[in-house]
C-alpha cells in the first residue's frame, strides 16, 4: 500500500487520471490490508512454510488418474502465513475469466468453487489450522485479490517496469478484473463464511 501511494504521488507516466475511481476503491478498502500482520504480531496467527503462487498450474497431475501428486514451482517457498496461500487459491480458482478479462462482466466468485477448496483444504489442513485462521478463509479471497490489484495498479502507474505486459492496457485490465473479483467476493462474503463455519462443525 505504501508503494501504491508512492506511485500515485509519484505519478511518473501521468497516468493517474485515467485509474482514480480504481485507485479509490482501494482506499476505501485500505482498513483490510494489515489485519492479518495485526493478528500476527498478537500471536493469534502463527507464521508457516508457504507455497506463495498456489494455482492449479503449480500442481502435478497424473494424466490416468486425475491425482495430484506434488506440488511444484517451489522457489517461491518461503516464511509467511497458511492463509496467503489459501487466498490466492481463492483469487485464481474461484474465478472462471482469464486474469487480463477485458470484460469484467465475466468476472465472478463461484461459490461452487469456493466451497470445494475450502472442503480439500479443511479435509488436511484443519488438523493443524487454528480457529483465528479458519475464521478468515473467507476474507483471505478478498484480501489477497486486493493486493495483487494493487501491485497492478502500482505497476502501470510506473510504466509497466515489474510485470510482463503484452500490450499497453494490459497491467489496467489486469487491474480492474481484481478489482472486479474483490466486489463479487464481497457480495457473497457472508455466504463464503456461513459455509466456513458450517464446514468446522
Amino acid at each position: 500500500m505504501e508503494h501504491l501511494k508512492q506511485a500515485v504521488a509519484a505519478d511518473a507516466k501521468g497516468r493517474i487520471a485515467l485509474v482514480l475511481a480504481e485507485w479509490d476503491f482501494i482506499q476505501r478498502r485500505e482498513n483490510i490490508v494489515d489485519r492479518l500482520l495485526d493478528l500476527c504480531a498478537k500471536g493469534q496467527i502463527p507464521g508457516r512454510v508457504t507455497h506463495n503462487d498456489t494455482k492449479l498450474n503449480n500442481v502435478m497431475i497424473d494424466d490416468a488418474t486425475e491425482t495430484g501428486i506434488c506440488v511444484v514451482v517451489l522457489d517461491t517457498v518461503m516464511p509467511g502465513l497458511a492463509l496467503y496461500d489459501f487466498g490466492d487459491m481463492v483469487r485464481t480458482a474461484t474465478n472462471p475469466a482469464l486474469e487480463e478479462e477485458p470484460d469484467i462482466s465475466k468476472v465472478r466468485m463461484q461459490m461452487p468453487m469456493f466451497e470445494a477448496l475450502v472442503s480439500g483444504y479443511l479435509s488436511s489442513a484443519r488438523s493443524f489450522l487454528n480457529e483465528a485462521e479458519i475464521s478468515h478463509l473467507a476474507f483471505l479471497g478478498k484480501h489477497i485479490t486486493l493486493e495483487i490489484g494493487s501491485r497492478f495498479l502500482t505497476d502501470y502507474l510506473e510504466g509497466d517496469v515489474y510485470f510482463k505486459i503484452k500490450h499497453p492496457t494490459h497491467n489496467l485490465d489486469r487491474l480492474r478484473t481484481q478489482l472486479a473479483l474483490v466486489k463479487s467476493i464481497e457480495d457473497q462474503e457472508e455466504a463464503m463464511n456461513n459455509f466456513v463455519r458450517k464446514a468446522t462443525k
